[in-house]
């Protein structure tokens, strides 16, 4: 399962995944699906360090996008701001 939360709002989005190489695909549909509706562009990505996020892959897009990543320290829940 895979979770977006949008932090202004607390909008939730959920995917069901089947590999982590899926995590991609499903953020891009997140993306589109977020800014059609708000209007407004994703400025920030707040992760964990799990691999399905630290593809290259998945860096170039965001950096193609202009979208910072923001990385959770390891073994630091409390840094995680809504979701564990």
């Amino acid at each position: 399962m895979l979770l977006f939360i949008d932090d202004a709002t607390r909008f939730t989005s959920v995917y069901i995944i089947k590999r982590k190489s899926d995590v991609l695909d499903c953020f891009k549909e997140y993306q589109a699906d977020m800014e059609k509706q708000t209007g407004k562009r994703i400025k920030r990505l707040h992760t964990d360090g799990g691999g399905e996020y630290t593809s290259k892959e998945f860096e170039k897009f965001l950096k193609q996008e202009g979208i910072l990543k923001e990385t959770t320290a390891p073994y630091s829940s409390q840094s995680k701001r809504f979701v564990e």
